[in-house]
């Protein structure tokens, strides 16, 4: 079954500034995800749900230009992208936010924001209004910072080369309750206020379709759901379903 998400308005012309046609990929000669429709307009969050094996961060990564698509285009704002061109993809305005966060561990949360900023874009400091918690840590490492702290250092490096469209990959991997809805408000700040699209590819269903204005669930490599987040989140039992009946295998 093809799904698709639509989160512009069909009534206007307005380009979407992510979409995916029949998006297809996987890593070597599998498939992890088929024929993947999406549209997500500027400043909306889509959350990505699915089990373990379900083809989630795949896809994200195929849209990074980390992976080669298996069929289908991406479009970003109109233009059309070549699948696994990560440099092309990161120029398009697509930026991804890694489940291992990928932080410079020895150097201060200012230095890791200075190495990811883009020439003439927002210096370190203008971040500290979307992060305040990093600026009782600026000299502090990134390896001494707490899980919570250098997911929010990792967003915030993300979000300084100033991407049309942020990939974010379980955020909430590992951190605690309080934390995880912190970083869900900050995520939903950072759409609304900077005028980005995000992917959020996440195992917290109610706290991402909660954050998210659409919803978009994957099972066996298939969109088996899809819609408004407020309709998804009114079929917790259907999604429950899903993942307990997920096959066991992990990557996805």
């Amino acid at each position: 079954m093809t799904a698709t998400v639509e989160t512009t308005n069909p009534t206007t012309t307005t380009t979407a500034r992510l979409e995916c046609v029949k998006l297809s990929g996987g890593r070597g000669s599998a498939l992890a995800f088929r024929d993947v429709d999406l549209k997500l307009a500027p400043g909306k969050v889509l959350a990505v749900l699915g089990p373990n094996g379900a083809g989630k961060t795949t896809l994200l990564l195929t849209l990074a230009g980390l992976l080669p698509s298996k069929g289908g285009n991406v479009l970003v704002d109109g233009a059309r992208l070549r699948g696994g061109r990560p440099a092309l993809a990161s120029r398009a305005g697509l930026v991804l936010v890694p489940d291992n966060r990928c932080l410079f561990v020895g150097m201060s949360v200012e230095d890791n924001l200075k190495v990811a900023a883009k020439r003439g874009g927002p210096k370190p400091r203008e971040l500290l209004e979307t992060f305040p918690a990093l600026e009782r840590r600026w000299d502090l490492a990134a390896g001494a910072l707490s899980g919570g702290e250098q997911q929010m250092l990792a967003m915030a490096r993300a979000l300084i080369q100033q991407p049309k469209v942020l990939l974010v990959d379980e955020m909430s991997l590992g951190l605690a309750p309080l934390i995880v809805e912190q970083l869900f408000e900050t995520v939903g700040k950072i759409a609304r206020d900077h005028g980005c699209s995000v992917v959020l590819v996440e195992q917290y269903a109610k706290l991402a379709l909660d954050a998210a204005d659409d919803g978009l669930v994957l099972s066996r490599g298939r969109v088996v759901l899809a819609g408004p987040a407020g309709e998804l989140a009114g079929q917790v039992e259907r999604l429950e379903n899903l993942y307990f009946d997920a096959p066991e295998d992990k990557a996805g």
